[in-house]
């Protein structure tokens, strides 16, 4: 039996049956790439992966990112490198304290963003996979900067074209009230350019480029590159841009980071645990250069 693909709208998120990420035959992961590059989006219910089943499926779209941007304090991280912890657990599989350094830094997490644009060499795509969830909140929203991006006046897209935003992880963590980074964590994530507008190879679609990361427009006056990216980020969050995922256990949620952004709702993280693990892929080079933009030294 071939998969079954369910659209949730026409041209963004589908849920697919009928598959067993362990177990993919070549013409079922070719359908699911196809699936990925016009929805952007894929939910996969009911999966159960070992971690390595997680991963594999992960590696058929590209090279998994496995540095994380917080260092190991005193103990050892609760999952390897090739995750990060989507979870409120500490690294002895507690649910953290109140003042915990993890929870703080992840509260950004809760802000508009895409996963690794603030690496000079971005994410392709992130698969989080559930095995606790909370039993209230705790939900992924997901909007399509495609569609956002179609929907611009002529004028705004002439603007933007050509333009590139300096992210990084520094910028949406201190809007969110972190600020505590080691000297060595800093110097290793320095900001970066990404391209505010760019295009999907696969499908030929123009797509915003933005996040929560994204601090100022480069060659443009720092309050109006700041403005110019808020709007956009409102523009794109509209309620008819955004999808919310409910969690179920055992699903397997993955998402284009090239032209989605993302959010977590809350939950009572002190009380209620939920325990995810995502893998990342990087993108194939920095957004610059697939657009042909350069940026000054």
């Amino acid at each position: 039996m071939s998969i079954t693909i369910c659209p949730v709208t026409p041209h963004f998120v589908a849920e697919v049956g009928d598959v067993d990420l362990s177990r993919l035959s070549e013409a079922d992961l070719a359908a699911i790439k196809d699936a990925f590059w016009k929805y952007a989006v894929l939910i996969f219910p009911d999966q159960h992966l070992t971690p390595q089943q997680h991963l594999d499926f992960a590696a058929a779209f590209g090279p998994i990112e496995t540095e994380r941007v917080l260092d190991h304090e005193r103990v050892s991280p609760r999952l390897a490198n090739s995750f990060a912890d989507i979870s409120n657990l500490d690294a002895k599989g507690q649910i953290w304290a109140g003042d915990s350094r993890q929870r703080m830094y992840k509260a950004g997490n809760k802000l508009w963003h895409t996963d690794s644009s603030f690496r000079f060499r971005p994410g392709l795509c992130s698969l989080l996979y559930a095995t606790t969830i909370a039993p209230l909140g705790g939900h992924t929203e997901f909007a399509d900067q495609r569609a956002a991006y179609d929907t611009l006046p002529a004028e705004m897209k002439q603007k933007l074209e050509g333009l590139a935003a300096e992210h990084c992880i520094a910028t949406s963590r201190q809007r969110s009230g972190f600020t505590e980074f080691s000297e060595n964590e800093a110097q290793r994530l320095p900001p970066v350019p990404q391209a505010v507008v760019r295009t999907i190879p696969q499908n030929g679609r123009r797509s915003l480029y933005l996040a929560s990361h994204a601090g100022r427009i480069l060659g443009m006056p720092e309050a109006e590159g700041r403005a110019l990216i808020d709007r956009l980020i409102a523009h794109v969050t509209q309620r008819q841009f955004v999808y919310t995922h409910r969690w179920r256990v055992r699903d397997l949620v993955m998402w284009d980071n090239r032209c989605t952004m993302h959010r977590g709702t809350d939950y009572d993280d002190l009380r209620s645990v939920r325990d995810m693990r995502r893998a990342t892929v990087s993108d194939v080079a920095n957004t610059c250069e697939q657009e042909g933009i350069v940026v000054p030294a």
